[in-house]
């Protein structure tokens, strides 16, 4: 067996031949400065990110006219309210969500957008915005007084307070999520693509945010994931502990095999923008494929990708996103997402736990005792996991 090799180098913790880099935060007596600072030295990686869907979730339809996508012209008794009422519209892919201004907050109105079927849906969520959205949706969001460096997933919302690093750049003043070891690295996603709540309320308030964290800090201080009885299905999640709504692919991701070992949320999406779907950086097939090929040490361990997936190349079923990420986690009414946790749902747990399983999810009109039968039939499945 090769030894383990473990020491450090220059700040490095070296483990074989993997370099895991600790970052410490950038310094304290750094300033936020806004995104548009950054475009003078990363052109290239500002204008791309630019045109995300993190640089463009909140928008004024005052400033954008364009912004608001759902339609108005027809009567509809959940709209009780009009386009010149809107403050702020949130999102544009799955869904958008609109917000008035109350005081000195923002407060939702009762209908969103279904942007998929192209029709209004009542939106149940009530309250300020400061304690529900506002802190993910923002850098720097100040609870006391509700102001912010800048709306939208800006820059130092992932790399930190930016004003050294702009009088005087090094890798030493800003925190570079690539740098970080792991866990850090994940976190600077799960800050707001989890559910969970700050360890205590926060003068007297609820907040659905990880207030007063900021990247190169351990999350874990200042946030906890939601809660989960095992065997019990909850509004957020399944019977096995995993994603029943959207914005829980931290929840789900910190359950994996890929967490364990080492892998990170930009190992697949890239934040600065892609041409794929979700920014990822390569097409789903390709991504998988770049650790997972035929006979791979990490599996599949079939000589082909087809013998692995027992489906026709190029079919929605070859696709592993298919068996290993499909799409459980609610959305809107029937719109939904990935779960992250990607490990095999087998029919037959699935029927006990009451949840979706991949196979009957694709396949409609088939039964669960169907799926397990052709799994029996696949030699690469063990008996004992299959079901009955």
């Amino acid at each position: 067996m090769m030894a383990l090799r473990l020491g450090l180098v220059a700040g490095a913790l070296v483990i074989g031949a993997a370099w895991i880099v600790s970052q410490s935060p950038a310094p304290s007596t750094a300033a936020y400065i806004g995104s548009a600072a950054c475009r003078r030295c990363h052109a290239p990686i500002f204008d791309r990110w630019k045109l995300t869907r993190m640089a463009n979730v909140v928008r004024d339809p005052r400033e954008y006219p364009d912004a608001i996508i759902s339609d108005f012209t027809q009567p509809n008794p959940l709209v009780t309210f009009t386009k010149d009422q809107i403050a702020f519209v949130y999102g544009s892919k799955f869904k958008q969500r609109y917000f008035k201004k109350v005081g000195d907050d923002f407060a939702p109105f009762p209908a969103q957008w279904d942007v998929t079927h192209r029709q209004w849906r009542p939106y149940g969520v009530t309250g300020a915005t400061s304690g529900l959205c506002d802190g993910c949706h923002s850098v720097n969001y100040n609870v006391e007084r509700k102001t912010v460096t800048e709306w939208n997933v800006g820059c130092e919302r992932c790399h930190g307070p930016g004003s050294e690093h702009a009088a005087s750049p090094a890798h030493t003043n800003i925190v570079n999520p690539s740098r970080l070891d792991p866990m850090a690295a994940v976190d600077v996603c799960v800050q707001c693509h989890s559910e969970g709540h700050p360890h205590a309320p926060i003068d007297g308030r609820e907040f659905h945010w990880p207030v007063g964290f900021r990247v190169g800090l351990r999350l874990a201080d200042f946030w906890r994931l939601d809660d989960h009885t095992l065997g019990a299905t909850d509004t957020l999640h399944f019977a096995d502990g995993t994603a029943r709504e959207n914005r829980m692919q931290g929840n789900d991701f910190v359950q994996s095999l890929m967490y364990t070992r080492g892998v990170t949320c930009a190992s697949c999406h890239d934040p600065h923008g892609t041409p794929n779907n979700a920014d990822l950086v390569k097409s789903t097939r390709l991504l998988c494929l770049s650790c997972h090929g035929p006979k791979s040490p990490n599996g599949p361990h079939t000589a082909t990708i087809e013998q692995h997936t027992h489906h026709q190349p190029g079919s929605a079923g070859s696709e592993c996103v298919s068996c290993h990420m499909p799409k459980i986690a609610q959305m809107l009414g029937d719109v939904m997402v990935r779960r992250h946790t990607f490990k095999f749902i087998v029919p037959a747990e699935a029927e006990r736990l009451k949840m979706p399983n991949p196979c009957t999810t694709c396949h409609t009109g088939k039964t669960t005792a169907w799926a397990t039968a052709a799994l029996k039939t696949w030699p690469e499945f063990s008996p004992w996991r299959v079901g009955s």
